[in-house]
C-alpha cells in the first residue's frame, strides 16, 4: 500500500491473508478516499467484488476499522493516520444525520 512502510506493509498483506481478502484494506482505503472526496471514478475489475453499489458508502470505512483493530500496533498506527487524514475531510465537508440509527458507527451517521 503506497505510503505505509515494508513493515506496515507486511503487516497488512499478513492480515489480508488470514483474516480478511488480499487487497482489500488497500482498495477500502482507495474507495473511502473516493467517497470523502466526492469524485467519480471508475473501478478496475478486480475490484468490482469491493465496490458492488449494494455495499453502501460506510463499507469501506467499515473495512478500514476492522483492519486497524487487527494490526499491529505500528501498523495500525501508520494506517490510522492515513485514515484519519480522510474522516477530517468527511467530517468538515458533511454533517450529523439526526434520523440516523445512533447505535451505527458516526460514518454511517453523516450526511
Amino acid at each position: 500500500m503506497p505510503g505505509l512502510s515494508g513493515a506496515a506493509n507486511a503487516a497488512v498483506r499478513v492480515l489480508e491473508r488470514d483474516r480478511m481478502t488480499p487487497g482489500v484494506v488497500c482498495v477500502a482505503l482507495s474507495v473511502w478516499s473516493v467517497r470523502v472526496h466526492g469524485t467519480v471514478r471508475r473501478w478496475r475489475p478486480w475490484e468490482a467484488e469491493f465496490t458492488c453499489p449494494c455495499c453502501g458508502g460506510g463499507w469501506a470505512r467499515d473495512r478500514l476499522q476492522e483492519a486497524l483493530a487487527r494490526l499491529p500496533p505500528r501498523a495500525a498506527a501508520e494506517l490510522r493516520v492515513r485514515v484519519e487524514r480522510l474522516d477530517d475531510v468527511l467530517l468538515r465537508r458533511t454533517h450529523h444525520e439526526p434520523a440516523s440509527d445512533p447505535e451505527s458507527a458516526w460514518w454511517h451517521r453523516r450526511c
